[in-house]
């Protein structure tokens, strides 16, 4: 796969070695995760929302109702800033200067579309999947009236970085002594055992 081709305003600058534009590694990391915050300018200022995304090739899609505030600033194709982020442990150093987190992270910039009707049902099957892998096939389909009020955001995978820290502490070399305990607690996502929905 071919790396993003990415602005010079968009590159990674702080910690660069840490930074990815392969295809691969932006792929994993979304695949991966379920909550995308996306950042834009609402009327009051900068509003950034958790919501649940799905990978469609080389966009992301994200759905909302039509009415929200999200849908009036976003359908027109206003700037936004997507992130998702993996939190994969906690690393404690012996300074408390150097302690850190070991993470995954996707960072996206760009515009959304507003994906016609015609595809809104295909999308929304794709969100069933992602939960589960051949549930779209046993759930009742979106009525009329709820394919008119919700309408799906398409984000392109243009402008795209992906930045990853793993590893114990970076302490300095006169702190190796120090009676500290210093490594990493690593942090999973777990699926619990399924509660049934009362009749």
């Amino acid at each position: 796969m071919s790396d993003y081709d990415i602005l010079a305003a968009h590159r990674l600058r702080q910690t660069a070695a840490r930074g990815h534009y392969d295809r691969e590694t932006v792929h994993a990391i979304l695949d991966a995760g379920y909550v995308a915050h996306v950042a834009f300018m609402a009327d009051a200022g900068p509003v950034a929302l958790p919501m649940y995304y799905v990978r469609n090739g080389e966009r992301l899609l994200v759905h909302a109702s039509r009415k929200s505030r999200f849908m009036r600033k976003l359908c027109d194709g206003a700037p936004l800033c997507l992130t998702v982020t993996l939190l994969d442990g906690l690393v404690m150093a012996r300074s408390a200067f150097h302690h850190s987190m070991n993470y995954r992270s996707v960072m996206v910039h760009g515009q959304g579309t507003v994906l016609p009707v015609g595809e809104k049902l295909a999308a929304f099957d794709l969100f069933v999947e992602r939960v589960e892998a051949g549930r779209s096939a046993t759930t009742r389909k979106a009525n009329a009236q709820e394919l008119k009020a919700t309408d799906v955001l398409a984000i392109p995978l243009k402008q795209v970085v992906a930045k990853l820290r793993a590893g114990g502490p970076n302490d300095d070399a006169e702190d190796m002594d120090l009676p500290v305990w210093a490594g990493v607690i690593p942090l999973t996502l777990v699926t619990g055992a399924p509660e049934e929905a009362a009749s």
